[in-house]
């Protein structure tokens, strides 16, 4: 999670808030979203019993309300409902510890993660995440690489307040004439820093089911919304196509690395930023969600996201 993108989330906040009714009650939770069980699984034996989790905000399912710091600290942004948590409270894991964190990418896996400037967030370090890891781990779920590839820096990038024609697409910056797509590049180029990750999970836990859990259909390939998400809509199909790309090298890395990958993709489509706010499972750039209500951080999963998340992992697992 960008301070740059808190910061632009709080200032549309406030202004929302100050000249706007409260935000509307959450739509009755529907089939589709209610996907996943909290609590323990009844009558059945855990079949694992330590689970560590990693990842950046995605996985940390980030928010400014409801932030838990039991397992990291404030300024990570952990929601209470992110993933991770639902998936320990229901496998009934005896020992879990969620080193997820906003704007993390794989150095934070080795390195501690200073989080002590992200906007009106209390300061703090992240220990490595790998730190969590230990030879008895069982279960690891790891969703990273957005950040390493550049993704949130092209979404602020691509904010446009003016139409076409009177500005111009932001992926012409990330393509040069005859050659490939620089974001193309980047995606690429992250693959082998995910290898490089995995590989230092089996060293540390070599006994542990290792799951690469990809990002959410946030952003669709075929249509934008311009301008209630204002990025033109050929720049947000654009995006939407790199996002895409960088779920396929997941997977790629995943099966390279010895992991098992988790398509959280293709369950989520048709649950984009361009969606009513009861359908879709990543906010976009009105900084307000009802799922739950109150102030959200901009393109990033709400509580329906979340709750998708977990229960493609647990889908996986066969829980």
């Amino acid at each position: 999670m960008n301070p740059r993108l808190l910061l632009t989330a709080l200032a549309l906040t406030t202004t929302l808030l100050a000249g706007a009714a409260a935000p509307a009650a959450p739509a009755p939770v529907t089939a589709a979203s209610r996907t996943a069980p909290v609590g323990r699984a009844a009558h059945k034996a855990p079949r694992f019993h330590e689970y560590v989790a990693l990842g950046d905000s995605w996985s940390a399912d980030v928010t400014f309300l409801g932030i838990d710091h039991t397992y990291a600290p404030v300024g990570c942004a952990q929601s209470s409902w992110n993933y991770p948590k639902q998936v320990a409270a229901r496998l009934g894991v005896a020992a879990f510890r969620d080193a997820t964190c906003g704007g993390a990418t794989t150095a934070e896996m080795t390195a501690p993660q200073n989080v002590g400037q992200a906007l009106l967030l209390s300061q703090g370090v992240n220990p490595a995440q790998f730190d969590r890891l230990t030879p008895t781990t069982d279960l690891v779920t790891v969703g990273i690489g957005g950040n390493d590839a550049g993704l949130e820096g092209v979404v602020l990038g691509c904010i446009n307040p003016l139409p076409a024609p009177l500005a111009g697409p932001c992926r012409t910056r990330f393509a040069r004439p005859g050659d490939r797509d620089l974001m193309s590049q980047q995606i690429a180029a992250t693959k082998s820093r995910i290898t490089g990750v995995l590989e230092g999970i089996h060293e540390r836990s070599p006994h542990a089911t290792v799951l690469v859990v990809d990002y959410l259909a946030g952003v669709a390939t075929d249509r934008g919304c311009y301008p209630r998400v204002p990025i033109l809509d050929e720049d947000l199909t654009w995006f939407g196509a790199r996002l895409k790309e960088l779920n396929a090298m997941l997977a790629s890395a995943a099966a390279e690395g010895g992991a098992r990958f988790v398509d959280t993709y293709r369950g989520s489509l048709g649950h984009d930023i361009c969606k009513a706010a009861d359908t879709r499972w990543v906010e976009g750039f009105t900084p307000v969600s009802s799922n739950p209500p109150g102030p959200a951080v901009p393109f990033h999963p709400n509580r329906l996201g979340a709750d998708h998340q977990a229960a493609t992992v647990l889908a996986e697992l066969g829980s």
